[in-house]
């Protein structure tokens, strides 16, 4: 995570954007890896022939192993609070898997604070929304509402 803020200033974070993360390349040892620890070894994401013979021409990153990035992307962009002790995915309030990110493709994610609230007594709950862009791309890859608590 980025810098801590005061709570009072995480709050006040609501409805901006927080910038973009660094880019993280998506090259196939990546994508086999991430096959091998989730057993998905669909031939679109680890048989570069078949793949070939895709609409795509390639094969492609398993729409998870992208999502799986966020948390890597948040480190650069998302500011810590002050005296968290812990924090922890609460889950996706929404997720669109939009457009295929191609073995060799470089991702980032776009960050902007939609809510933070104080859900309780050192309790703080930030809903993000995250695009991840793929790099010379129009499309991104996925947009999600993502929902995390920090534990102060």
């Amino acid at each position: 995570m980025g810098r801590a803020l005061p709570v009072a200033d995480y709050l006040a974070l609501k409805g901006t954007d927080l910038g973009f993360s660094e880019w993280i390349e998506v090259d196939q040892a990546r994508i086999d890896a991430f096959a091998e620890v989730t057993g998905d070894h669909q031939f679109i994401h680890v048989n570069p022939e078949l793949a070939k013979q895709t609409p795509f021409g390639s094969t492609i990153a398993h729409g998870y192993l992208t999502l799986s990035l966020l948390s890597r992307m948040a480190y650069d962009v998302m500011p810590g609070i002050e005296g968290t002790k812990m924090g922890v995915n609460y889950g996706l309030n929404s997720l669109r898997f939009l457009a295929p990110v191609k073995s060799g493709k470089r991702v980032r994610g776009a960050f902007r604070m939609a809510d933070v609230t104080e859900r309780s007594p050192g309790v703080i709950q930030s809903t993000v929304e995250v695009k991840v862009e793929i790099e010379g791309e129009d499309k991104p890859a996925l947009a999600a509402e993502w929902v995390t608590l920090a534990y102060i």
